[in-house]
């Protein structure tokens, strides 16, 4: 091999290193102003699903620690962390956020398999829904999927082809969301509604779930700021 070759070699070489790097000092480091939710290397801030938020309102302490043991065991054996991202692999129940959040900021990477289905739970309350188009009657991810009264369909379609990554911008200010998927709005100011109890406005505070539909999920990249309250900064 002559010389100019053996040095194209190394620079191929080279720049792939580099690339690579890029690739592993992006990933799971959020941007200025957010917290990562994950760290790319483990379970650390999550924890298993227990019931509903109503449910677990009325569980003793005693109750409530007995059934998160439970659940955390089940969430080990079935999330796990494979080349900085969150897998799951469909058996067993939803991820959630050891910490509950109010009012708030989120951006979190996703993707799919064909005729995948999924979401993002806010304060405990189902969803921004994650979804295969093709199986959806051409509707894409991001609506608010189970409002009755208030839209609950994404206002575009803007889903990357499945197998690909997806990012969500989510925010979240009192009752109303706002969500961009892949840079596009889809949901603009919108009630979230309380899926638990009709009757009543969304919780002010709760955790945020990925949620278990059944097939193997994929996250990263989930970043989060939280947005003090006017009468918290009013005080």
């Amino acid at each position: 091999m002559s010389r100019n070759a053996v040095l194209s070699v190394m620079w191929v070489l080279a720049v792939g290193l580099g690339a690579a790097r890029a690739a592993e000092t992006c990933c799971n480091v959020p941007p200025k102003g957010f917290k990562a939710l994950f760290n790319g290397k483990d379970l650390t801030g999550w924890k298993g699903l227990v019931g509903n938020p109503k449910a677990r309102a009325v569980m003793t302490p005693d109750q409530l620690a007995k059934a998160q043991a439970k659940a955390d065991k089940i969430m080990r054996e079935h999330w796990q962390v494979v080349d900085g991202a969150l897998v799951y692999d469909g058996k067993g129940q939803s991820l959630c956020t050891v910490k509950d959040y109010g009012d708030f900021e989120m951006l979190v990477d996703w993707k799919i398999k064909p005729k995948g289905d999924s979401g993002i739970y806010l304060r405990g309350s189902p969803q921004v829904q994650i979804w295969d188009p093709a199986n959806q009657k051409g509707i894409g991810s991001g609506g608010l999927y189970n409002n009755k009264k208030n839209p609950s369909k994404p206002l575009v379609r803007a889903d990357n082809p499945i197998g690909e990554w997806n990012t969500f911008y989510i925010k979240m200010v009192g009752e109303r969301v706002t969500i961009k998927l892949n840079g596009k709005l889809v949901v603009d100011n919108t009630v979230l509604e309380n899926y638990w109890e009709r009757d009543k406005p969304i919780y002010p505070t709760g955790q945020i779930e990925l949620q278990h539909h059944g097939n193997t999920l994929w996250f990263k990249n989930i970043y989060i700021r939280e947005i003090p309250r006017k009468a918290e900064k009013d005080q």
